[in-house]
């Protein structure tokens, strides 16, 4: 399974050129809640946060628009089935399911790799599990 990741020992400066790489690839604009990767701080410490790929949002889709990608694990989103209901996002237990009023569909982590190489920290990583 291909992942997304924060690699161990690694330090987060909280700068956001993730969350700008992802957001600009994908919906032309730097707006931090349509990146899939959120930056959030947990016990003292700042870190990306993203999709893990647990599927919970698949299984709140009504519509059969999330599927897995059979090859590498990753859970897709057919723009074409989604309705922009919000389920999948209220699903997600980690908070990082996009959905914003006037999108035509919801998004998600997609373990594109464009916030790995936008890292300056060089603290992420994509991995095959």
């Amino acid at each position: 399974m291909k992942k997304l990741m924060v690699k161990k020992g690694s330090q987060c400066m909280a700068c956001l050129e993730c969350v700008r790489a992802c957001s600009e690839a994908f919906h032309k604009e730097f707006h931090e809640d349509k990146s899939c990767v959120q930056i959030v701080e947990r016990a003292g410490k700042v870190r990306p946060m993203t999709c893990v790929q647990c599927g919970k949002c698949a299984a709140a889709c009504e519509q059969g628009a999330i599927t897995q990608n059979p090859k590498t694990g990753v859970y897709m989103i057919n723009k074409k089935l989604c309705i922009g209901c919000g389920k999948c996002k209220e699903a997600c237990p980690f908070g990082v399911m996009v959905y914003e009023p006037g999108m035509a569909a919801a998004a998600k982590c997609i373990a594109c790799g464009i916030c790995v190489k936008n890292c300056p920290m060089e603290v992420l990583e994509i991995v095959e599990n």
